[in-house]
């Protein structure tokens, strides 16, 4: 996808408060560790109501690459529990004692896009480390620009033969030998937690397991980490955690089969931002539905965050019901677990009546693009005042007028501008066809949101 290209969307503004319920579609963060899972499992799986976008597609494809049966179930009239929404997966070989190999790619030699995924680029290679052959791994040109080594340092200390030319990222190329010693290993995962769960996701089938050790500045996005752990143990596997009581920043994952399961993704939580925002910035109300009692998502902590800014909340048998007060506060909040929420976050603060300071966030210089700077960049050229810290954002609130917001080829960025156009008239959003990478159809789904009209998404 390229901005270039992609007509300007103008963002809606409200006129009224928002009264909506919404249907997010389902984690990106889920459904693609459960493919993972389901891939490397003794038997077939379900993993139902997925998340259908540029990123689980990608994964989808990535695997199938690497002789994973992959069979699309969305029209199917399914009666098992979840629907006909599903993903069947077929591992293309069973485990044997000691061992653990995929069939690999026909004809020796597998090509992986990763496009700019961050799951994908870093949770394949080491399932591609079993593979039986050499797998080929591109992707856009951002993708060249993320961090990788630790995942691919890592891989080589444990047994693999990798090719990247020294860069320590993309293109790269995995020669597979058909399995993986495992054991102990050392990474600095500090730029990011996917470093951790990439090589935990396919730790049981490492002939010695793994154990992940962290040296170095704190791991962001604690919270996906911690949702690997969740979805490991569920699919069989024997994992020792930090929060367990265990070694601080050490993970280890026992040898062993992987069950396939009939897995229900949850909706993404963190895609409910915006649809939050709504409601905080036009003081109306939004109903999430579905969203679980109990969650590892990192989305989850948008109740906390967002009645901090002035907003309430309850779980109803319907789902999460937030609602506006017509006034936003500023924040002051370390965001380190949770950096992915930022942009939306900053979006809210720059129309609140007090300054906010977000903090913690110095790794997402490295996401999708580098979101802080793209952040005041695109608020100060509208009239704001945001200043860029060593480690996140100074949000003082001014007024703001119309202009062009450019999105970097960031899906976080374009639904940041969506929440500024609320309040704000002649917002441009250039390329919101970039939040198909986690949230299909956006601009129906926020259009229909001011309609005030209840509505849903096909994930």
């Amino acid at each position: 996808m390229t901005g270039t290209l992609e007509p300007l969307w103008p963002a809606p503004t409200a006129t009224d408060p928002v009264d909506a319920v919404v249907t997010v579609p389902g984690s990106k963060s889920a459904t693609n560790r459960a493919l993972i899972l389901a891939a490397l499992a003794d038997q077939p799986g379900y993993v139902r109501r997925p998340l259908r976008s540029r990123d689980s597609l990608l994964m989808a494809e990535g695997l199938r690459a690497l002789g994973v049966g992959i069979e699309d179930t969305l029209n199917s009239s399914s009666g098992v529990s979840g629907g006909g929404d599903a993903w069947h997966v077929f591992p293309s070989q069973g485990a044997f004692p000691g061992k653990y190999s995929l069939a690999g790619p026909l004809g020796g030699t597998a090509r992986v896009d990763v496009g700019n995924a961050g799951t994908v680029m870093r949770f394949l290679p080491p399932v591609a480390a079993l593979v039986d052959g050499e797998v080929q791994f591109d992707g856009d040109p951002r993708s060249y620009e993320r961090p990788l080594g630790g995942v691919i340092g890592a891989l080589r200390a444990l047994g693999a033969r990798i090719e990247d030319e020294g860069r320590g990222a993309l293109p790269l190329t995995v020669y597979g030998t058909g399995g993986l010693v495992g054991g102990t290993v050392t990474v600095d995962a500090s730029s990011s937690s996917q470093f951790v769960s990439a090589l935990l996701l396919s730790g049981p089938r490492f002939q010695q397991g793994v154990e992940v050790r962290h040296s170095g500045d704190p791991v962001p996005s604690l919270p996906h980490i911690r949702m690997t752990v969740e979805m490991l143990r569920a699919a069989g596997a024997q994992v020792d955690a930090p929060e367990d009581g265990g070694e601080p920043d050490v993970w280890r994952v026992t040898p062993g089969a992987l069950l396939g399961r009939d897995v229900v993704v949850e909706p993404d939580l963190s895609n409910a931002a915006p649809f939050l925002a709504a409601a905080l910035v036009t003081g109306g109300t939004v109903t999430v539905r579905d969203w679980p009692e109990r969650t590892s998502q990192p989305g989850d902590q948008l109740r906390g965050l967002f009645t901090r800014m002035g907003g309430t909340c309850e779980l109803t048998p319907d789902g999460l019901r937030f609602t506006g007060t017509g006034r936003v506060h500023g924040l002051d909040a370390d965001l380190h677990d949770v950096g992915e929420l930022t942009p939306v976050i900053a979006a809210v603060a720059a129309l609140a009546d007090s300054p906010s300071r977000l903090s913690g966030i110095a790794h997402l210089r490295m996401h999708e693009t580098d979101r802080l700077k793209a952040l005041a960049d695109e608020f100060n050229a509208l009239g704001g005042d945001v200043t860029e810290t060593e480690d996140g954002l100074v949000i003082k609130p001014r007024p703001l007028h119309g202009g062009v917001f450019h999105t970097y080829e960031d899906h976080r960025l374009a639904t940041a501008a969506a929440v500024i156009g609320l309040a704000v008239p002649g917002i441009q959003v250039e390329n919101v066809a970039t939040t198909a990478k986690t949230l299909p159809d956006f601009p129906g789904l926020w259009n229909a949101m001011l309609d005030s009209a209840p509505m849903s998404a096909k994930g």
